[in-house]
């Protein structure tokens, strides 16, 4: 597996959108802080919080519900297609959390939006790994793959990095969204081809 294209390819589109991600989730509360909505009242669905926290407890939930949702999705549409659809949400709530993050109730909506489309990595990428390389080494194969959240995990104080640099938010909003979009179009251009002659040969 270490010595075949699509892993690789897999790894850094792992590591593309897992930085967005990451970065989200570590630097939420900063955001929210500058924008200075952290503390206004936001009223969802009949509850009432503090948008920051609001945020924070959406965005979880909707985390864990997208794994299996996309699970699901990709079984009846395909991987890479379901790979395009999350990654390019992901790219585009990030890029519009960018426009409207000082509007508390955008900011709990969009940042669940993120986490939702962030969160399907989790499952889209060990079922590929599995289609791929069969299943026995499955957990041993995906292990291998799973080190690529770690390495997105170092790109993340780059976004302080970017915001000490610029003064705003802004190029580290731009950055994730490039990212994910970038992503998404390899899902289908590279990954998908790739996948195919690898499965054709095994």
């Amino acid at each position: 597996m270490l010595r075949s294209p699509p892993f690789w390819l897999m790894y850094v589109m792992f590591v593309m959108v897992g930085a967005g991600g990451l970065m989200a989730t570590a630097q939420l509360a900063p955001i929210a802080k500058d924008f200075k909505i952290d503390n206004v009242p936001v009223s969802l669905l009949g509850i009432t919080l503090p948008a920051l926290t609001f945020a924070l407890s959406i965005d979880r939930v909707l985390n864990g519900l997208t794994r299996p949702f996309f699970g699901w999705v990709s079984d009846h549409i395909g991987r890479e297609n379901s790979m395009f659809i999350a990654f390019m949400l992901e790219g585009i709530g990030t890029y519009a959390l960018l426009l409207v993050a000082a509007n508390p109730l955008l900011f709990v909506i969009l940042s669940g939006v993120v986490f939702f489309a962030w969160g399907e990595i989790y499952s889209l990428f060990p079922a590929t790994c599995t289609d791929i390389y069969g299943r026995k080494f499955a957990t041993t194969n995906y292990g291998m793959l799973y080190t690529a959240k770690g390495t997105a995990a170092l790109l993340v104080p780059l976004a302080n990095v970017l915001t000490t640099a610029t003064g705003t938010w802004n190029a580290v909003f731009i950055v994730a969204a490039a990212l994910n979009i970038a992503a998404a179009i390899l899902a289908l251009v590279a990954l998908r081809p790739m996948r195919l002659r690898a499965m054709a040969q095994a």
